[in-house]
């Protein structure tokens, strides 16, 4: 039983950052991308530092609900349209 008030309690924190720091600025680059530009230094390791703790917290989502699944999943489908954008704006230049 504690096990799992400390998963709630882990993936209510990890949402929270999400919500309130990671999609943000994810979708900030995004608009950069889509604008024309490409990713800089800052851009490439935030992006790399979402993927590192995903992975990392992985363990967590195991036991998380379909909707929460659910949108990791739109996360992560928004993390490729930022990474295929802005390899196609680096190869126009």
């Amino acid at each position: 039983m504690k096990k799992d008030i400390k998963n709630e309690a882990v993936l209510a924190t990890l949402l929270d950052r999400f919500e309130n720091q990671r999609l943000p600025r994810l979708l900030e680059i995004k608009n950069d991308v889509d604008q024309g530009e490409t990713l800089g230094d800052f851009e490439i390791q935030f992006l790399e530092q979402i993927v590192k703790d995903a992975k990392q917290n992985e363990r967590y989502l195991q036991t998380a609900d379909d909707e929460l699944k659910a949108l990791m999943m739109k996360v992560m489908a928004l993390y490729n349209e930022i990474t295929k954008k802005a390899l196609e704006n680096e190869q126009k230049t």
